[in-house]
């Protein structure tokens, strides 16, 4: 080996790269762990680790309440969504709070892998009030499009960020390292009369994402 991997390239095998740099496997899996976090590796399930190409993450901004597959059809990409949740269940505290329902009724959700040109962007878990949306089932891409349909959309959104790390689990689905930072928004989103409808926590790869607000001078 040169030394240089070209973006795109796929790194040899662990046992491979213990070899030349002669060092334990386990140094191995922790060094590209890192390079994993610091979003210089991309790891695609079942298929290896790959040189990421370098490019300018995604600006998306914070006062536009655009779904996901829209924006990504606003810059030219290719959205899919894989789900990895969805149905009727008692709601959690969170739900309960965000969108004003009892503890003892159920909550529609639907938990779904985004990607963008094949690539694992996002992790979305969006709970509604049953009666907006009755069949979580209807849900296979964009949310938005089928509250649409039914003129349940909501007309404005509060969102709250926060970085935490990820667990094991959710890292697995976004081909990172776990403890790997990442960005956590809540989303509640409302009807024009005030009624909270939708309850959306994701989880966002700092490494691709930047969110952009604009600020301006009260009076100006």
């Amino acid at each position: 080996m040169a030394g240089q991997l070209e973006p795109g390239s796929q790194l040899p095998p662990e046992r491979d790269l213990a070899l030349i740099a002669d060092v334990s496997r386990v140094t191995v899996r922790k060094a590209v762990s890192h390079l994993v976090s610091d979003g210089l590796i991309e790891q695609r399930q079942g298929a290896g680790s790959f040189v990421r190409a370098p490019g300018p993450k995604l600006e998306q901004s914070l006062s536009s309440l655009t779904s996901f597959t829209e924006y990504m059809q606003q810059r030219g990409k290719t959205s899919s969504s894989q789900i990895i949740e969805s149905g009727l269940f008692p709601p959690t505290p969170d739900e309960t709070v965000a969108l004003g329902i009892s503890a003892h009724g159920s909550v529609a959700r639907v938990q779904r892998l985004r990607s963008a040109d094949g690539i694992a962007m996002a992790l979305e878990q969006s709970s509604l009030p049953i009666d907006v949306l009755p069949d979580p089932d209807l849900v296979t891409t964009s949310l938005y499009a089928v509250l649409r349909v039914s003129g349940k959309t909501p007309a404005r959104a509060i969102q709250r960020i926060t970085a935490i790390n990820l667990p094991p689990d959710d890292a697995r689905l976004l081909n990172l390292a776990a403890g790997a930072a990442v960005l956590r928004i809540d989303r509640t989103g409302y009807l024009t009369s005030g009624r909270p409808v939708e309850f959306t926590r994701g989880l966002y790869r700092s490494d691709i994402y930047d969110f952009v607000s604009e600020l301006r001078l009260d009076g100006a």
